[in-house]
């Protein structure tokens, strides 16, 4: 067998390999010779059937099958052995000629390679890059606060309706004349809180009202948007956004939410026997673990900003012909992925932008031995699963919990893979940011999520 890599150009091969008789024939000799031993043929007795028999009804699939086996064991171990960073696949060549499996000794196959460009990342103290700290304003912490003990309220009955309640009871549209309409929306069990009325004059007309009691006002006018109104009519938002007139709403039920005490109960509740015993270590508590929060995203927004550094510190080719070829031929026998030509180079931008940072993170790892334990994945599965349990309010899980969920996520092949690059990400970051310098810059709410925008239009 020969093997040569034809060079086109620094982000292009091809690879040419030559295959001759003496490579497969015994091959397949050997599986044919398997084949016979196995093989059911009425008049024959089992391993009795004629070679020639057996050859001229397998020969030719096992020499196709052989010989692809050959390709693929020798194509892998030449780019292996030679060290050749490629990107994507190996495809056959545009100008491979026509195999003649029936006629021909000697198979000659040609791979068109997309190679990856060298780099090198350099990175010193006088590189700055900012890291934004959002401000945990008085009423952030309050509205954390109503957050975290709001799921250990109670709801109570009342009798009349107050700003703040709930209404539970039966919709019917009306004419002009004030008389149900036959045809009309009606909705059964419908429930609407006061508290997102937007005018003061639809909200007089419920504030006050008692079960038994008939109240005839505008949804339209009374509540903020389609969405709303096509919850509480149970009707499309398309039917929603064109309603008009008034309904009358029958009310059958009236509560209101009452915020939990808080004492010791509720601390324990909240984060756990003995971790909190007065408000003023609850505030405490709540106020760090917003902070954690917030951190994530100061995190997330800190990998945008050194990405886009990054690149823009260099200037990366991309073998985007080849890179189109193999996306299509990837995808084309996935029938949810069959992406035409038109979709490929409308998505060939954010694509070439997304391979680019792949190419510039993994010059960092191999440059400065950057390496992922298992400790590490697992750790990383755990913040997950934390993150996950808080954003359901439960800030208590015990650290056992929390690995046993983690292990449990791992033991899926796509998470435990979502998981070490999760790791190595983090691995990358931290790496960056204690190569460069990074100047901590406290802002808002509204100023960080206005910055974030930015990025994303970028």
């Amino acid at each position: 067998m020969n093997i040569e890599k034809e060079q086109i150009d620094d982000l292009n091969a091809v690879v040419h390999l030559t295959i001759e008789k003496d490579d497969y024939e015994p091959r397949v000799e050997n599986v044919l010779k398997d084949y016979r031993k196995k093989v059911n043929m009425p008049g024959f007795r089992p391993g009795k059937v004629p070679a020639s028999l057996v050859k001229k009804m397998y020969g030719k699939a096992v020499l196709v099958d052989e010989i692809n086996k050959l390709v693929s064991e020798n194509l892998s171990s030449y780019i292996t052995d030679n060290k050749l960073d490629i990107l994507g696949e190996p495809l056959p060549s545009e100008k491979q000629q026509t195999i003649d499996f029936d006629n021909d000794e000697q198979f000659k196959f040609s791979f068109d390679l997309g190679l990856t460009p060298e780099v090198e990342v350099k990175l010193t103290k006088r590189e700055k890059l900012p890291y934004y700290k959002i401000e945990v304003t008085e009423d952030m912490l309050e509205g954390q606060k109503k957050n975290v003990t709001s799921r250990f309220g109670s709801t109570e009955p009342r009798e009349e309706a107050g700003e703040k309640s709930m209404l539970k009871g039966d919709f019917v549209q009306l004419d002009k004349n004030g008389e149900p309409i036959e045809d009309g929306i009606k909705a059964e069990d419908a429930v609407m809180s006061t508290a997102i009325i937007k005018t003061d004059k639809e909200k007089k007309k419920i504030v006050g009202a008692k079960v038994g009691d008939e109240i005839v006002f505008e949804p339209k006018k009374a509540f903020p948007n389609e969405t709303e109104i096509s919850y509480l009519l149970k009707i499309s938002k398309e039917e929603a956004a064109n309603i008009s007139g008034k309904f009358k709403f029958s009310v059958k039920e009236i509560t209101e939410y009452i915020d939990p005490e808080l004492n010791q109960e509720l601390f324990d509740k909240v984060f756990g026997p003995g971790k909190v015993t007065n408000e003023e270590e609850f505030t405490a508590q709540v106020k760090e673990d917003l902070g954690n929060t917030l951190e994530m995203e100061s995190e997330y927004k800190f990998s945008m900003d050194a990405k886009e550094k990054l690149m823009g510190k260099m200037d990366l080719n991309l073998p985007e012909q080849f890179l189109k070829r193999w996306i299509k031929a990837t995808n084309q026998n996935k029938e949810e992925q069959d992406f035409t030509d038109e979709q490929i180079d409308q998505e060939m931008p954010h694509f070439l932008e997304d391979l680019k940072w792949q190419i510039i993170r993994n010059q960092l790892i191999k440059e400065n031995e950057l390496k992922v334990e298992q400790k590490d994945i697992i750790d990383f599965a755990k913040k997950s699963a934390k993150l996950q349990f808080m954003q359901y309010g439960l800030n208590n899980v015990p650290d056992e919990h929390l690995e046993s969920y983690a292990m449990d996520m791992l033991k899926n092949e796509d998470q435990q893979r979502g998981m070490a690059e999760g790791a190595i990400n983090d691995k990358v970051m931290d790496f960056v940011k204690e190569a460069v310098k990074i100047e901590e810059k406290e802002v808002s709410r509204d100023e960080f999520n206005k910055l974030f925008e930015k990025s994303q239009k970028k």
